[in-house]
């Protein structure tokens, strides 16, 4: 196996831990509506999740460790798919909160500055948003 090789598989494991968070999300209120099905099939493709990977995740999504990129653009954009799966029906509720704050400290937010980025994101977050209005809006003072 060549180092590359290595690297791919990492990633893929990554973005496998990544799916199921946001599959876990998606289930948190019970059976998965069209938008969220919508979605979930949106974030596999994007993800190179393949189908058999699908089903399992969606079988127990909890399996799945999240695996943090090491870079902070990467981790702020895993928060973005989060709080796109979150905002699949236009409102956070509490327990979504919680997942979103145990996933931001997974992702390796301090307590502290994940419930600033969440309380933000919160205020920000219209389910509409881009990669790059969300960022600037993030950051934004």
């Amino acid at each position: 196996m060549s180092f590359t090789d290595l690297f791919e598989s990492g990633e893929h494991k990554r973005n496998l831990g990544h799916f199921a968070s946001i599959a876990n999300m998606a289930a948190v209120n019970g059976a998965l509506n069209a938008e969220e099905e919508k979605m979930l099939r949106r974030f596999a493709k994007k993800l190179d999740i393949d189908e058999s990977e699908y089903e399992a995740v969606l079988k127990n999504p909890t399996k799945y460790p999240i695996n943090p990129p090491n870079d902070a653009d990467r981790r702020l954009e895993r928060m973005h798919d989060l709080f796109e799966m979150i905002f699949a029906d236009h409102e956070i509720d509490d327990h979504e909160r919680f997942l979103i704050e145990k996933y931001a400290i997974g992702l390796g937010y301090t307590a502290e500055l994940a419930q600033k980025l969440i309380k933000r994101s919160v205020e920000i977050y219209s389910g509409g948003l881009d990669m790059e209005d969300y960022r600037y809006l993030l950051n934004r003072e």
